[in-house]
């Protein structure tokens, strides 16, 4: 028998930080397991407790990385049940507060031996490479599969001078998941398009979700009241996270949305502002902290508002779906995905967006079919990963086929991987000189894990 492929998947972010990049890679990691086909490996980052403080909820800090895995397995074990067998790596990384955002310190392709280096799947690839200085990945593993989690050229445009940034930002990402990717699946048309890229939302919803939203069909079966609150929105309480359209859209037209009832959860660094801002309207809008979204008190609610558009595929739209509520969000490439389920109902314009609203709370949801409650599960979603990502369980290793050309004739495939690997070797050259990754943006001193990441990774210190 051949033996199994080996999957390593790395991400940017980890539990207990509930962020998208922490959350999704983990199901995928625990479904791709499950399904028996692949040996897979999960690698997040290590931070150290002055970043975890930063960076964790609660003040939670864990002493060593046995420690954060226990917790990791915990959660995902509460979601899912029976953990399917994967393992655990960490590599270490350090917290911009810049840009908040983890960012890898050293070489990430050393937590992962050889042997096992068969297929790599690099979560947030424009992220994870941006500052790589080490082995190559595509030299390493023998597929390599980006998936571009963040619509970073949105969030960039923002900044001051932000056209300018996004716009070198640009060819930068095209660039490096160019020369470190075989392949890029792009959640949705939201994201920047790169080199050798399709679109596809490869991410489902956690489990619960689905169970909640099955309980709310039995409910309306047997005639009983399922859905008796209004609207809401949950999310990360900034400003770039559909605040500000939401409440914009709320001040413009207050008279025709007149009696609405709406609650926002969420917590933030811009909490204080969108509080103020909220208590200034003619409406009766309250802002309460944010909840886990599985949360009881999230159940009854029938219509889910978010206008947001900075997302790549909106995590809480699909939880919002999959427990039966009706949605309103705007015509955008970030929810096309959701264009085929009844409940999401689109805007084009502001006119619409209130039209939209007004009947959604006076009608009931439809009821989900068996087919789009399966589309929206982590089931469905491997499935379309290992499609798009032309993962076979058992891939052969492409031999080099024997030229019989003349001796003059140059090879145009043969041509453009010298070149690719000319441009990469530039990069490593680039990304190994600490002025220029300073000039860049990399956190200082990360070309290596210092001595107290190394002795808490269990690693020996480098020249040592």
């Amino acid at each position: 028998m051949a033996r199994r492929q080996h999957v390593t998947i790395v991400t940017t972010a980890s539990l207990p930080w509930m962020t998208g990049t922490a959350v999704n890679p983990l199901f995928r990691a625990a479904y791709l397991a499950k399904t028996g086909d692949w040996e897979v490996t999960l690698v997040v980052p290590w931070l150290s407790k002055a970043d975890q403080m930063l960076v964790y909820p609660n003040k939670m800090k864990f002493g060593a990385p046995g420690e954060q895995e226990a917790y990791v397995r915990r959660w995902l074990e509460e979601r899912i049940g029976a953990l399917p067998r994967f393992n655990i790596n960490f590599y270490p990384g350090k917290f911009s507060t810049e840009k908040r955002s983890i960012l890898p310190v050293g070489d990430i392709t050393e937590t992962v031996s050889d042997a096992k280096a068969d297929i790599a799947v690099l979560e947030e690839p424009e992220h994870l490479t941006w500052y790589h200085h080490g082995r190559r990945w595509k030299t390493k593993f023998r597929k390599v599969i980006g998936v571009v989690h963040t619509n970073y050229l949105e969030y960039v445009k923002r900044e001051r001078n932000g056209y300018i940034h996004a716009f070198l930002l640009k060819h930068i990402n095209s660039w490096v998941t160019d020369i470190y990717c075989h392949k890029v699946i792009r959640l949705s048309g939201a994201t920047q398009d790169v080199p050798r890229s399709v679109i596809c939302n490869v991410h489902g919803v956690n489990p619960k979700f689905i169970e909640i939203g099955k309980l709310k069909q039995r409910q309306i079966s047997q005639r009983e009241q399922s859905f008796f609150k209004g609207a809401y929105y949950i999310g990360k309480m900034v400003w770039s996270k559909g605040y500000t359209e939401l409440l914009q859209l709320f001040h413009k037209h207050q008279k025709e949305l007149s009696g609405l009832k709406m609650e926002l959860y969420g917590s933030g660094e811009d909490a204080d502002e969108v509080k103020a801002s909220a208590e200034k309207l003619n409406l009766d809008v309250r802002v309460y902290p944010g909840r886990d979204h599985a949360d009881s008190i999230f159940h009854d609610y029938k219509v889910f508002i978010n206008p947001s558009t900075t997302d790549v595929v909106c995590t809480t739209t699909a939880e919002a779906l999959a427990m039966g509520k009706i949605v309103i969000c705007a015509n955008h490439p970030s929810n096309e995905f959701f264009k085929r389920f009844p409940n999401c109902h689109m805007y084009n314009t502001e006119k619409e967006f209130v039209k939209l609203t007004m009947k959604a709370l006076a009608e009931e949801p439809i009821t989900l079919s068996e087919e789009l409650r399966h589309e929206l599960s982590w089931e469905a979603a491997t499935e379309r990963f290992v499609r798009v990502a032309d993962i076979a369980p058992a891939m052969p290793i492409k031999q080099n086929p024997s030229s019989s050309q003349h001796f003059m004739y140059i090879n145009p495939d043969e041509l453009k991987k010298n070149m690719e690997d000319a441009s990469a070797f530039f990069h490593n050259t680039i990304s190994g000189i600490e002025a220029a990754r300073w000039v860049f943006g990399a956190i200082p001193n990360s070309l290596q894990p210092d001595e107290q990441q190394c002795k808490e990774l269990g690693w020996r210190p480098q020249g040592q």
